[in-house]
């Protein structure tokens, strides 16, 4: 007995047959999962661990301030966000493309800034960990099922 697959509802598919909202390309879980390290150290940060050291350029060892806490919940939330668009289908394709290349460009910059930075151990953790998170976003922006694409006959 031979069973065939049973065809995709037409509606989940665009006209080349292809799901309108990709998986996530192995880069994008990648930089999830980075995401994920991160928003782990800002919780950690917020809930007063003694990490400050390697946060903020290093100006405040040991316990950050209520200020300095307050800004990590906040960015433990856009980095859990972000961790989310990346290695999950919350957005539709076009919209996902854009904020993963957005989400480059600043951890290009936030690279940048730890390399910057006088504290030895952002330099020497947090430096490559943004500049991985960059160069898997970078690539995840570009995976070919995140491209437009351009349909036969349109003339585009």
């Amino acid at each position: 007995m031979t069973t065939t697959a049973t065809p995709a509802h037409p509606s989940r598919q665009d006209r080349a047959g292809r799901p309108p909202n990709p998986a996530p390309s192995t880069a994008a879980r990648i930089a999830a999962a980075l995401f994920l390290i991160v928003v782990l150290f800002q919780v950690g940060l917020a809930l007063g661990l003694p990490w400050g050291a390697a946060a903020f350029g290093g100006a405040n060892p040991g316990v950050l301030p209520v200020e300095l806490r307050t800004s990590s919940v906040v960015a433990a939330l856009v980095y859990l966000l972000l961790a989310g668009v990346a290695g999950t289908r919350w957005l539709p394709t076009t919209p996902r493309r854009f904020v993963l290349t957005g989400a480059a460009v600043l951890m290009v910059i936030g690279a940048l800034v730890n390399i910057a930075s006088p504290s030895f151990i952002e330099r020497i953790i947090w430096a490559p960990v943004t500049i991985a998170l960059a160069v898997a976003l970078w690539v995840a922006a570009q995976h070919p099922s995140l491209r437009p694409r351009k349909d036969k006959g349109s003339g585009r």
